[in-house]
Order: C-alpha cells, then structure tokens, then sequence
C-alpha cells in the first residue's frame, strides 16, 4: 500500500438504514432497520475527518444509503450544527441528500434552501416505468408522490436534479424519458443503469448488449435534447467534458479507486471506502468490507487495515486491467470498481470488478460542480 496519505473528497453518512418504499432493484440489504445514527456518532466521525490530515480544500458530505428524509429536519439541524463547529475555516463544505422525494413538503423546502443543500431525487421515468420498479412495501406505485415531491421543490425554487435508474424498458423509449422531463421542468439529469443487485436480475442485462444499447440511448437522449434549451445538464455526457476536454498537464482523479477517496459510514459507525454499495455487505475475502468503527480506531489503522489492504490489491489489479485494455481509460480512470460478480459471471458473491458506469455514480454533489454553480 502506498504511503503516501489519503485526498478524502467525499463523505457518505447512512443516517438510517431504513426506506419507507421498497425498490425492486434495491442493494441495501438492511432497509427495514429503522436505527439512528447518534449526534455522537457525527461529532466522532468528523473529529477525526478534521484532523486527519487527508482532507483539501472541499469536501461533499452526502446523506444517503436508505431515505435520509425519514428522519426530522431537527436531527440534520444538530448534525450539521456539530459539523460546522468543527469545520476548519477554510475548508469548503457541501451537504447533499439523496431523497425519494415523497417526504418534500414545505418545510423540508425552506430547509434546503437555507442550509444551501444539493438536493437529488430519485425518479426512473413517466410513471410506466417508475412504478415498475419503485413500489412500497405493499406493492403500490410511488411515482405520484415521488412527482409531487418534484413539484414542491420547483413552486419553492429549490435547485434540484434527479437519478434515474434506466430499465430495459426506458432504454427503449429515449423520446419518452426526455418528453416527460421537458413537461416537469426537470433540466439537470443523471442516469444509472439498472443491475443485478443482490436477489434482483437485471432484464437489461438478461438481454445482452447492455453497453450497445446504452450508448444507443444516450446518443439519441443527448441528440434530441439538444434541440431545445429545456434540459440543462445530462450527467453523461456533460459532467465528462472536462475530463475529455483538459490540458495534457492536469491529472484526472478517480476518487473511487482510490483508498478513502470516498468514504462511507454506516449509522452504527462502521467504515468502508470506495463505495456505499459495500456497506451492509458480507464477504469473508474483505472482511466484510468494514474497516473499523469510527468510535474505537483510527482512520490510519483503518488505512492499514487487513481489509483495506486486500481491497486495495484487487482494485488495483482491476484498474491496470482497465488501463491496458481500454481506449476511454484515460476519461474514466478505471470507472466504479465495485460490483456483482453474478453480473459477468452469475456467481452471488461479491467481488471488486469494473464498473460500466462511471466514477460518479454516487457522488451527486458533483452535479453542481460539475455545472460550475
């Protein structure tokens, strides 16, 4: 493991694990918890990200891995309270949540706006295909709510942009997709593509050629997009300008292949780097993925950790893999490393292998960095 120290550029807190919907394609296996995280938590948590020397001139603190607005907004005023008063004062510091927008009312509204918050929502989509995969618990539809939620951002005047998962379906229907941002006012647009997340099969990848027909989408989605002003930003092809377009001299950073580049806490405190995916996992390879608990070690021992140090072998090997295989890696950098191994070879176990979309799956506080705003 190289000694030289972590550049920590994103936080990703799990203040609660649970969900009050229950997505088909969901990746957290612990949904139904309704734990807290702890005030104390926080504080211990940032204490030791202050202090550890691994942090530059900004760093996103994303509130995510299970629906962060469950949680009343007095609990995010204390917590960003405690943060704030441990800030160094030149350290530049963004809160952003990423919500299922059912729970947006008024209230939350006038929170976003005065804590300058990036605010994303999940929405897959014209109604047919978000409720083919976005339901509650009872099995019903939450694309009503979820769009009502949209709407209070916009009558509020919150900035606002929006995930979407991509189906075998909406790859399909590139017109629809934009059709229905374009008559909700929705400008800012990211896409994932749907996988194969623990008991969930993909159908997309079922299919075969899920790469094609993504670049497909994507082609004909920015096409059709650029023939109008309504739509502003389109994660895929505009927060990848400057990564293509950049002088020979400025390096390009992946922060997800990168040892604490990206670091998660759960809401009990456990650590794990690289991706949130991880959190909640098992594998015996990794020890789980969790590299101590923020209450009892130290961000260096976890640093040097077991675990660490094997997950960082095999992302490793990946990258170079990457590197000597593929004409885009200078763009994408080795791309998310993390994921299913039942994707490319239908084993269920977890392993670290390339990912086909992209180093900011979930850093959503690039959004706005990437806008320049």
């Amino acid at each position: 493991m190289p000694d030289s120290a972590p550049l920590l550029e994103t936080v990703v807190v799990q203040p609660t694990p649970f969900c009050n919907i229950n997505c088909r394609y969901c990746y957290l296996p612990d949904r139904n918890d309704k734990t807290l995280m702890a005030q104390s938590t926080i504080a211990t948590l940032f204490e030791k990200v202050f202090s550890s020397g691994w942090v530059g001139e900004g760093l996103t603190v994303i509130w995510h891995a299970g629906e962060p607005l469950v949680l009343p907004i007095s609990f995010y005023e204390a917590a960003f309270e405690t943060i704030e008063a441990l800030r160094p004062r030149n350290l530049h510091l963004l809160h952003s949540i990423q919500t299922n927008g059912m729970l947006i009312n008024p209230a939350w509204c006038d929170f976003f706006k005065t804590r300058d918050i990036n605010v994303g929502v999940s929405i897959d989509g014209p109604q047919r295909m978000h409720d083919a995969q976005r339901i509650t618990r009872s099995g019903r539809g939450t694309f009503e709510k979820t769009l009502a939620g949209i709407r209070a951002l916009r009558q509020h005047n919150v900035p606002f942009h929006v995930i979407s998962v991509l189906s075998e379906a909406a790859m399909e229907a590139p017109r629809e997709m934009l059709d229905f941002y374009i008559a909700e006012g929705i400008e800012d647009i990211c896409f994932n593509v749907e996988e194969s997340e623990g008991a969930h099969v993909s159908g997309l990848f079922a299919a075969g050629d899920a790469q094609g027909r993504f670049r497909r989408f994507l082609e004909t989605f920015w096409t059709l997009s650029r023939q109008g002003r309504e739509i502003r930003f389109i994660r895929e092809v505009d927060g990848m300008l400057p990564r293509v377009f950049r002088p020979n001299e400025c390096s390009m950073r992946n922060a997800q292949v990168e040892p604490f580049g990206m670091m998660n806490v759960d809401c009990h405190g456990n650590v794990s780097s690289f991706s949130p995916e991880l959190l909640g996992l098992k594998n015996g390879d990794y020890g789980d993925f969790i590299l101590g608990n923020i209450h009892t070690e130290s961000l260096e021992s976890m640093r040097r950790s077991r675990a660490m140090k094997a997950m960082t072998r095999d992302i490793s090997l990946g990258v170079e893999a990457c590197r000597g295989s593929c004409e885009y890696f200078s763009v994408c950098g080795g791309g998310e490393q993390t994921r299913r191994d039942r994707q490319l070879h239908s084993n269920p176990h977890v392993i670290l292998q390339p990912d086909t979309n992209g180093a900011d799956r979930f850093d959503t506080g690039r959004v706005r960095q990437a806008k320049g705003s």
